[in-house]
């Protein structure tokens, strides 16, 4: 009984991890906020055990912070650790884009085509949100068919963490041309030449990763609590 317990929690708590996770990315939670586990708790009909549990997940993934008496805040990452992140997933998608490219199939093509239609759209409309979503799909997609486990739980862990900083902390930029920025990955997959491809998608990681050191402004730093 108690080991069906643990399971029905874990399998709980995933899906409040999905749920704030979502909240993170859509700006309900932007960087800084509390995270309050009885709010949340309350909100989604649960008990504290699972929100807890995933906000302990959430500060694996490095999206949240949680300290002693102050409960958790979504983390505000600095400048290099973005553009390292940048770096990261640029080696970990060459190496899908190398193990996939035997496994991809016209079908999974045309889906990657109308994911790229997707963020142009969702960019047009400035919901970027759904252009967050297309884009994580886009390289979700590379990922899924390199039949790696191992690439497909590292890389799983650190987009959440470099989508939801990239949407929400760094304002700016032309969302347009980042999201036509993926049409070229795609052309580059559809030439067959695995070296191609891999030039392509580092170079789409080097481009928006200058975009991002362009773009960034230093936070304010918090006021100073005035003495009497």
């Amino acid at each position: 009984m108690a080991t069906e317990t643990t399971i029905l929690r874990g399998v709980l708590s995933d899906a409040v991890k999905d749920r704030l996770l979502e909240g993170i990315v859509n700006g309900t939670y932007p960087p800084g906020s509390r995270i309050v586990e009885t709010r949340v708790a309350r909100e989604l009909g649960t008990s504290q055990a699972p929100v807890r549990e995933a906000l302990r997940d959430l500060e694996a993934l490095g999206v949240v912070e949680i300290s002693p008496y102050r409960g958790a805040r979504v983390r505000r990452p600095g400048r290099d650790e973005l553009l390292e992140a940048y770096v990261v997933r640029a080696e970990l998608e060459a190496l899908a884009v190398q193990l996939a490219m035997p496994r991809l199939t016209s079908a999974d093509l045309d889906a990657m085509d109308a994911l790229v239609t997707e963020m142009l759209r969702c960019a047009e409309a400035g919901d970027t949100v759904g252009e967050a979503a297309a884009d994580a799909a886009f390289h979700g997609a590379l990922v899924e068919r390199s039949g790696n486990a191992t690439l497909r739980r590292v890389w799983s862990q650190l987009e959440p963490y470099s989508r939801t900083y990239i949407n929400m902390a760094v304002s700016g930029g032309d969302r347009r041309e980042m999201a036509a920025l993926h049409a070229p990955v795609l052309e580059a997959i559809r030439t067959g030449d695995t070296r191609i491809a891999e030039a392509a998608i580092r170079q789409h990681f080097s481009t928006a990763r200058d975009s991002l050191a362009a773009r960034w402004v230093e936070p304010e730093p918090a006021p100073r609590p005035v003495r009497d």
